[in-house]
């Protein structure tokens, strides 16, 4: 098998390398992540047609697109652990930034949403907050378009520039993306303030997961641009860097935001206990407004007649 590798193509080299491991065990992590990701939009799917409450459900297409971006980044793995050719560097530029700006467009878009229910107000509809989430991520796109067709129309000058100038080109495409991680920071810092409880929980799922991909990204991007020229190690492990980064950080999503908010929704699904008919169509809090109102209502209408009796007699 280690001979098979040593034999094959150079560029492929990582996929199999048993003394310098690091791209076997992303593989793997990536692999996993896939298996894992695509279980959890099945769940949400699955969900989408089982949960009642209004407020809930108007996110849950923006969690399905932020899970298929989180998919998008297990499988953006493999372009780093395969060498930089003509084939990933358009790859890496392109789908990197674009995929984290949809990440992070979605927590906003989710945070946002939050900051009206935390004080009582009526949610998005889900139009709305998918709408935001993919108009904040259109801005990334259109950059990344633009730097990769300058590239690719001359000549692949990905393949021509020394590694300084790769990585921090690479950074520098992804200023908007650690804009979208700063606002949504304060977004979900925002949603800690506020009568109802129950919702400023999903603004700390929020909140954790931004800060530990704030300090990921911190530490990568330290690494690449600081740490691995000062230790002599580029570009040897630039792409290791970057792809341990990726991974660690599609993990963080899973285990940070999606896990715990899967775990409301079908904690509040068995809670709930369904009834006949489409009660997404009447938010939880109008419900019971109603109920008391009703009751509110029989109650004086007891009194009247006791009244009434009273008055014949």
């Amino acid at each position: 098998m280690y001979q098979d590798c040593m034999d094959s193509s150079g560029d492929y080299y990582f996929l199999c390398d048993n003394e310098g491991p690091w791209g076997i065990v992303l593989e793997s992590l990536a692999i996993i992540g896939i298996i894992i990701t695509v279980i959890l939009l099945l769940a949400f799917l699955f969900l989408l047609r089982k949960v009642r409450d209004c407020s809930q459900w108007n996110v849950l297409p923006t969690q399905i697109l932020f899970l298929l971006g989180v998919l998008g980044l297990f499988g953006l793995a493999f372009a780093f652990i395969i060498q930089l050719n003509e084939k990933t560097a358009p790859v890496r530029f392109f789908l990197f930034g674009v995929l984290f700006a949809l990440c992070f467009s979605c927590l906003l878009a989710h945070a946002s949403n939050l900051v009206k229910l935390v004080r009582g107000r009526v949610s998005f509809c889900w139009t709305t907050i998918l709408g935001i989430a993919i108009a904040l991520s259109l801005l990334q796109v259109i950059i990344a378009i633009e730097y990769v067709t300058l590239m690719t129309s001359r000549c692949m000058m990905f393949l021509h520039m020394t590694p300084c100038q790769l990585n921090v080109d690479f950074v520098v495409l992804l200023v908007y993306v650690l804009f979208l991680m700063a606002l949504t920071f304060f977004v979900s810092k925002a949603t800690f303030c506020g009568p109802c409880e129950n919702w400023k929980q999903h603004g700390k799922f929020i909140f954790v997961t931004v800060l530990i991909s704030t300090i990921i990204w911190v530490v990568w991007i330290s690494m690449l641009l600081k740490g691995n020229p000062q230790l002599q190690r580029q570009p040897q492990w630039d792409d290791a860097v970057i792809c341990i980064g990726l991974v660690t950080n599609a993990w963080v999503f899973l285990l940070l935001y999606i896990i715990p908010e899967l775990c409301i929704l079908c904690r509040s699904y068995k809670q709930d206990c369904p009834s006949q008919g489409n009660a997404c169509a009447v938010p939880v809090y109008q419900r019971n407004f109603r109920a008391e109102t009703q009751e509110h209502s029989r109650g004086t209408s007891r009194g009247l007649g006791g009244r009434e009796g009273l008055w014949e007699k």
